[in-house]
């Protein structure tokens, strides 16, 4: 099949959610939808190199209302769509130097105005949670509901119910060009050429690249590298060790098992849109600071990698029809969060693809914030 209704560009989180969306929506079920993936197989970059948290805080204010949506599905979706949870609760300890009080009064303020449960804790409570650490850490804030998430399972989630739904995926299809004629787009892959109504960029770190060969203005997506390292020490910790996360940005952990960790230094590295890999100097940062922080000895370095967080000129994601081209649908920029943010963000994106208006449930988002031409 050569025709569809609507071609999305991506296959990560945000083009699988969105098509989801999209086949299960009473407006647009009618429609066939098809997905273009340029690598062989769905999730290579960004969405299968995720750090795996949920957390209410991670992005800050305007993110959140998005977060917080996307909980009650993430915990408990229809027994038809997935049989479990995509959550297993964690906590996060988000810490911070005796000299940094002012970030611990910040983020009780950026959150006091949402349902977050966030509690100022004593130095014993923090020792309790995070033993021999440098005592110099011993301000934080404990957020109960911080939950690892299956990132694997929810993505795949995605992809078995669109297809059940009628959505198709082409893996290894580079999109090369498209063109708006006589009410279609003619589409350009590396092997095929397939016509559309609608063209959704969901492209990630690719998403500019996307716009300009569709002739559609770039809405300035940047992406950036993220290091992750995972680590084997020489004792044991507490495998239900809450995340713990810098407040001045600096680093976040969690523990993989009795002596393994997954460490980042926080880490945002301007680059070109490409396969990522590590550097080193990005991994010695990782390990030094992490050395700052606790007395733990590092028995060896197990594995390494880096994925893509594309961010707009606002760090806010991008949702909605472009103003001069109304066939051309962005939805881009999702930053570090959008596995946490899909569910909400990806049914706020299939209303607006319908022209509809947002469900009750979604009604307290402010999505004129998410527009695509707020620029």
């Amino acid at each position: 099949m050569n025709n569809f209704d609507i071609i999305i560009i991506g296959a990560g989180i945000a083009g699988t959610s969105l098509a989801y969306e999209l086949a299960n929506h009473k407006q647009s079920s009618q429609k066939t939808i098809c997905i273009l993936e340029r690598e062989y197989a769905p999730g290579y970059h960004s969405t299968g190199r995720s750090a795996a948290f949920w957390s209410q805080t991670y992005g800050g204010p305007y993110i959140e209302p998005l977060t917080s949506a996307s909980g009650d599905f993430l915990r408990n979706p229809p027994k038809s769509f997935y049989d479990g949870s995509f959550l297993n609760n964690r906590g996060a300890l988000n810490i911070a130097r005796s000299d940094q009080t002012n970030l611990i009064s910040d983020m009780i303020k950026n959150f006091m105005d949402s349902d977050v449960k966030l509690h100022k804790v004593a130095e014993n409570y923090i020792e309790s949670l995070l033993p021999n650490r440098k005592d110099c850490w011993n301000q934080a804030i404990w957020e109960p509901e911080c939950s690892d998430i299956d990132v694997s399972a929810l993505h795949n989630a995605y992809i078995i119910n669109a297809k059940k739904l009628g959505v198709e995926i082409l893996c290894s299809s580079v999109f090369e060009r498209a063109n708006y004629n006589n009410g279609q787009w003619d589409i350009r892959t590396n092997s095929q050429s397939i016509t559309a109504k609608f063209l959704v960029n969901a492209a990630g770190a690719w998403a500019d690249d996307v716009a300009s060969k569709a002739d559609v203005k770039p809405v300035d997506i940047k992406p950036y590298r993220r290091t992750m390292v995972e680590l084997e020490l020489h004792q044991d910790i507490a495998i239900d060790m809450p995340l713990i996360v810098a407040l001045d940005g600096s680093f976040y952990f969690k523990a993989m098992g009795q002596n393994h960790i997954w460490l980042s230094p926080h880490d945002e590295n301007a680059c070109e849109a490409v396969d990522a890999a590590p550097e080193e100097i990005d991994i010695a940062l990782a390990i030094d600071r992490f050395q700052n922080i606790v007395e733990w000895d590092i028995k060896r370095l197990v594995k390494k990698w880096a994925g893509l967080r594309n961010f707009s000129q606002d760090r806010l994601p991008v949702i909605g029809y472009d103003s001069e081209q109304p066939h051309y649908f962005s939805f881009v920029g999702q930053g570090g969060f959008g596995i946490q943010t899909s569910p909400a963000a990806a049914k706020i994106a299939a209303h607006l693809m319908n022209h509809e208006a947002i469900p009750d449930s979604l009604k307290h988002i402010d999505i004129s914030k998410y527009s695509s031409n707020r620029f």
